[in-house]
């Protein structure tokens, strides 16, 4: 069911590792010619040109392409009690953990008379992606919406597919989880149209009662499929994106102390979200990833999104990797990066903490993936493609921009006058020595 790939008895590069290692294949530049004309399209037709591609891609033409704030409201009336229960509990947790991630701003007395001041400040308007193809994401409303909200940030817009069997409206409890956080600014867009409605905006069409304009927003954030990672990728520039987020990855680095239920019911639980989606498991125990290959033939087969789990097991982005040891078992993960790192090892905490490269890392047998999915109070939106190697996970960050405030007397000015007007003539920019003698 899932490949093995043995570096027992060499030390490979990471090089070596980075062309060996399993990853799935994301073609964003194939995928960006067909989202280009799509993102036209929206950019000239607007609301009219979304219901048109709603009907094209999700089966369904809403009515609105905004949501009726009603229709928001209403969800909450409906929504499963346990559910909702779950969701207010996910969200005081991720309040907590991102209301301690905002930076302070402070203050730098450089010299006499001269100050730098530096200032955290939130973006004026984002657009939240929440998908809704293969499985709805309730739980990444919250990921993107309390980020946002931390953050200081004056105005959100969520977006989300239309559903056929919700007449055209997002997942209900998608609009419900809305509603417990305050959003009542929802459209029933998914894939590039979205991007391109947030990115620039779109006017509502005259024959349709009540439409609204949609604003372009400075920030857009939240997982999508290929086409959503074109459409970021294409609007980027004319606004901010988080990442250009590819198929889920969960990687393990176990010992034989890990249980092998606990490893492929994990393995399984990225699994089960696309059959693009990444299962690996490194360990330096034979013995371990035979019980674990036993494990996934047993939970597979009994999983409800069986088809999908096969399909990823079997992928050329998954496999087991067997090491000599867990030093040579580090080396592999870093080089990997994957976007969720579970580490099941003796000394668990310790090997955690020389990990350099991994969207989040959970630590012992019991944090497991699918509690930081929903309720461990991280966020979920993680970098993915080995994109750890040099970006962070969603969070408050996202939605903040360092501004530098610098104030200067007269006196500390005539300090340093002389040593700007030789560095500015050093660089064969005369005027801006000038500029600093003009003053004196």
């Amino acid at each position: 069911m899932i490949s093995r790939i043995d570096l027992r008895g060499r030390r490979p590069s990471r090089r070596e590792l980075l062309a060996e290692l399993p990853r799935a294949e994301l073609d964003v530049e194939h995928a960006a010619a067909t989202v280009a004309p799509i993102l036209e399209d929206v950019r000239a037709r607007g609301a009219a040109a979304l219901r048109e591609l709603a009907e094209r891609f999700d089966g369904v033409r809403p009515a609105h392409v905004r949501v009726p704030a009603a229709a928001v409201t209403a969800a909450v009336g409906v929504l499963d009690p346990q559910v909702r229960q779950a969701l207010e509990e996910t969200i005081v947790r991720v309040r907590r953990v991102h209301a301690a991630q905002r930076p302070q701003d402070f203050t730098v007395d450089v010299a006499p008379g001269a100050q730098v001041r530096q200032r955290w400040l939130p973006v004026r308007r984002v657009g939240l992606y929440v998908p809704g193809g293969l499985a709805v994401y309730p739980s990444s409303v919250v990921m993107n919406v309390v980020a946002a909200q931390e953050a200081g940030v004056g105005s959100l817009a969520v977006v989300s597919p239309p559903q056929k069997d919700n007449d055209g409206l997002p997942d209900p409890v998608v609009l419900a989880t809305c509603a417990l956080l305050g959003v009542d600014e929802v459209y029933a867009a998914g894939g590039a149209q979205a991007v391109a409605m947030l990115a620039y905006g779109a006017a509502g069409s005259e024959d349709v009662d009540g439409e609204t304009l949609c604003e372009p927003v400075d920030v857009i954030t939240g997982p999508g499929n290929v086409y959503v990672a074109a459409a970021k990728r294409l609007v980027r520039g004319v606004v901010g994106i988080d990442a250009e987020a590819g198929p889920t990855e969960i990687a393990i680095l176990a010992d034989g102390t890990a249980d092998p239920v606990h490893v492929a019911a994990d393995l399984i639980s990225q699994a089960e979200h696309d059959p693009l989606a990444a299962a690996v498991l490194v360990t330096p125990s034979v013995e371990l990833a035979g019980a674990v290959e036993a494990k996934l033939v047993d939970l597979a087969e009994v999983t409800p999104n069986r088809d999908r789990v096969a399909v990823a097991l079997r992928g050329s982005q998954s496999a087991i990797v067997l090491v000599d040891d867990l030093e040579s078992g580090l080396d592999v993960v870093n080089a990997y990066g994957a976007e969720h790192l579970e580490i099941q090892t003796v000394d668990a905490a310790a090997w955690a903490d020389r990990v350099t490269s991994a969207g989040a890392i959970f630590v012992g047998p019991w944090s497991p993936v699918s509690l930081g999915d929903y309720m461990a109070g991280s966020n979920h939106v993680l970098p993915t493609g080995g994109c750890a190697h040099f970006a962070s996970g969603l969070g408050v960050h996202s939605f903040l921009r360092a501004v530098q405030v610098v104030e200067y007397d007269a006196d500390a000015l005539a300090v340093v006058a002389d040593r700007v007007v030789a560095l500015a003539d050093a660089e064969g920019l005369p005027a801006h020595g000038e500029a600093v003698r003009a003053r004196f």
